[in-house]
């Protein structure tokens, strides 16, 4: 049980003040500390705002540095509010190391315009610099919006200017085909090197790991990638994806809103490819909920190193995991798929996202330039003729 004492602050609203719990102080003492602040409260005083003003300054003092506020704070909220694979608070550590034991409200657009100018020195990508400090602003603004720190000191940074519109990687046709081929290549490779572990394991009387002679894909990678290819899905999405939201049936694929960057709920309909994949990779993972788990049975995380190997293979050169994305608008884009379409399907927020592919499509630009091999003279003679109305009342030529 508690002591409490109950009163009304100067706006007329009721307030309640803890004093403490019986077993730390008798009712004469409890009655005591009522009466101090009952006799505050007539002067004017909010014991109970000024006693929260005197917790929130404590708290302010001890949440000091960068580092303590992303620790014990940011991360946490971060882990429930974003989706679960956000680099948000790792891009934070990794970008600014110099500024985690730093106090937060001692920070200034100076530090942060030197720190940007040594980036750009040692080569590092103007989008790249830009998401760094976004991430930054991001976690200071919520500071002040909890009041860890009075206002966000480098609120008035701007980013970078950059071009709105960059030309995107994505496969051709014959990178597509040699893509393919390599990922077939490592199956049969990985399916082959099961069939030699397991004669040795009988030939010594060890138990025989499953065999994957039979089965369409040796593991997750390739219908990962054909699925991705055929969707345009972002790699996070994928990794959390689960059977309940594969309807083979109807061929669709629904991202739920949780797993989405844009926390928007949308649906992909599947190709023949995609379809076959799925269908093929789910009869070999029968009973898991996840479409491609892990080894431990948790979403996957990381498939960079077979990712890389399958890239040498192929010989492609400059491809990351995301331009398989840029790959499928790429394609719908070329085939005469209107902008608006793509923008469905990838679950972009803005048609402008959605424009840096508009170059790709069938475009009547040169149609319309052609109109000036056109000769200009006739063309502006026959135009002025059009438009010459004869001598008016007046005898002159309007």
């Amino acid at each position: 049980m508690t002591y409490y004492v109950a009163y009304r602050n100067g706006e007329g609203r009721q307030r309640r003040y803890r004093i403490g719990p019986t077993t730390t102080f008798s009712p004469e003492q409890a009655r005591d500390i009522a009466k101090e602040r009952l006799g505050e409260v007539i002067k004017g005083k909010d014991v109970h705002a000024e006693r929260a003003e005197r917790r929130r300054t404590a708290e302010q003092a001890r949440i000091k540095t960068l580092k303590i506020f992303l620790d014990e704070h940011y991360a946490p909220w971060v882990e429930q509010h974003h989706s679960p694979n956000t680099a948000t608070v790792a891009r934070i550590r990794a970008a600014f190391p110099d500024l985690l034991d730093a106090p937060m409200s001692e920070l200034s657009t100076w530090q942060l315009e030197k720190w940007r100018t040594h980036r750009r020195k040692i080569g590092r990508a103007v989008g790249t610099i830009n998401r760094d400090l976004s991430a930054l602003k991001g976690a200071l603004s919520r500071a002040a919006e909890w009041g860890v720190i009075e206002a966000n000191p480098i609120a008035a940074i701007k980013p970078l200017k950059t071009d709105r519109l960059p030309q995107q990687r994505f496969l051709d046709v014959d990178e597509a085909r040699r893509l393919r081929a390599a990922l077939v290549a490592r199956d049969e490779e990985i399916k082959q090197a099961r069939e030699r572990a397991n004669t040795w394991r009988r030939e010594r009387g060890y138990p025989e790991r499953e065999s994957l002679r039979g089965a369409r894909f040796a593991d997750h990678l390739t219908p990962l990638v054909l699925v991705s290819l055929n969707t345009g899905i972002r790699q996070s999405a994928a990794f959390r994806l689960r059977w309940m939201n594969v309807d083979l049936k109807g061929r669709m694929l629904t991202i739920r809103g949780e797993f989405a960057k844009s926390s928007q709920t949308r649906h992909i309909p599947l190709n023949d490819e995609a379809t076959e994949a799925l269908t093929a990779w789910r009869n070999q993972t029968a009973g898991n909920d996840l479409v491609w788990p892990g080894r431990t049975g948790e979403p996957l995380n990381n498939v960079k190193r077979a990712w890389g190997r399958v890239l040498k293979v192929a010989q492609i050169r400059d491809f990351r995991w995301h331009d398989l994305r840029h790959t499928f608008a790429s394609w719908l884009v070329m085939r005469g798929v209107p902008l608006n379409t793509v923008r469905d399907l990838l679950g972009h927020g803005d048609i402008k996202t959605t424009l840096r592919y508009a170059h790709l499509a069938p475009d009547h630009r040169a149609e319309a330039v052609s109109l000036l091999d056109q000769d200009p003279l006739a063309t502006k003679s026959e135009s002025y003729s059009e438009l010459d109305p004869g001598p008016d009342e007046r005898g002159g030529n309007r």
